[in-house]
């Protein structure tokens, strides 16, 4: 039977999930929150259990169904709404939150033909969508050069649960080191024979040759990189690219949302794949 939900805002509850919301605190307790429902449901989805759950008792009432797929190890905590939303970052929590081990997070490939590398994205929302897409475009691995943390709450829910299913890998941690570490990596990648994409916009200044996205051929091992809001492709990753492609798009628009121009190049690569397969076996 549970204890009577929490009230206090004074709760040792509510400083240890409010930490989780940093980097540092989620670092030293090797955990992640993830807030609301959705989120919770796809923790399930992949085969995981958290922790510790920590919801309301409407929440409690109206999901018997959910309840009954958690095993015996999990920590119950019943809190009040007041409480739920002074220790959220959501604005409206729906009353339930949890966490569970970094270790759920899925390992990066040792291996793989099609990567997107991220430049420096600032943005919770555009990265949450960068990620969605990703994994609705069966990228295999995200790499990430600093920017705004992947697993902090925002940056989780506006990509819907994606990392809890897509591996990835942040370099860094601070700006200067990541981009040393990703040149490095892609150097390497260019090497070994991988394409590395550049999304630039058309630029009379430009010496990489641009290409419109479709005459890409996607069908080789990949790796799309994207630059930061604002400010694009750092130019020590767009000197380790070996393509450019650009988006072509109406004048009257100087540049895209990273987000935006993310969708049609990564499921040019799907539809692509998805062709040379097709007309493979007939």
């Amino acid at each position: 039977m549970l204890e009577p939900p929490i009230s206090s805002r004074r709760n040792p509850l509510i400083k240890r999930l409010r930490a989780l919301s940093t980097r540092s605190g989620r670092k030293k307790a090797r955990l992640i929150l993830l807030e609301g429902t959705h989120l919770v449901q796809e923790l399930l989805a992949v085969g995981g259990c958290p922790t510790e759950l920590i919801a309301t008792e409407a929440w409690l009432d109206r999901h018997e169904y959910l309840i009954k797929k958690f095993d015996a190890t999990v920590t119950w905590r019943l809190v009040t709404n007041e409480v739920l939303r002074t220790t959220l970052t959501t604005t409206n929590p729906d009353g339930v939150a949890c966490s569970c081990p970094l270790t759920m997070l899925p390992e990066p490939p040792s291996t793989c033909d099609f990567q997107l590398v991220l430049d420096r994205i600032q943005d919770p929302g555009n990265l949450g969508t960068l990620l969605r897409t990703a994994l609705a475009a069966e990228i295999q691995v995200v790499w990430m050069g600093s920017g705004v943390d992947p697993l902090a709450p925002k940056a989780i829910r506006a990509s819907a649960g994606a990392l809890l299913r897509l591996p990835h890998q942040r370099f860094g941690p601070d700006e200067s080191q990541a981009i040393q570490q990703l040149e490095q990596a892609l150097k390497e990648q260019a090497s070994q024979g991988v394409q590395v994409v550049a999304t630039l916009v058309p630029d009379a200044n430009s010496l990489m040759k641009l290409i419109p996205y479709w005459e890409l051929d996607w069908t080789r091992p990949t790796s799309l990189v994207l630059g930061t809001e604002g400010a694009g492709l750092h130019p020590c990753l767009r000197a380790c690219c070996t393509h450019a492609v650009t988006l072509p798009h109406s004048p009257r628009v100087k540049s895209l949302n990273v987000a935006a121009a993310a969708v049609p190049l990564l499921m040019e690569r799907r539809r692509a794949t998805m062709t040379a397969i097709s007309q493979r076996f007939g």
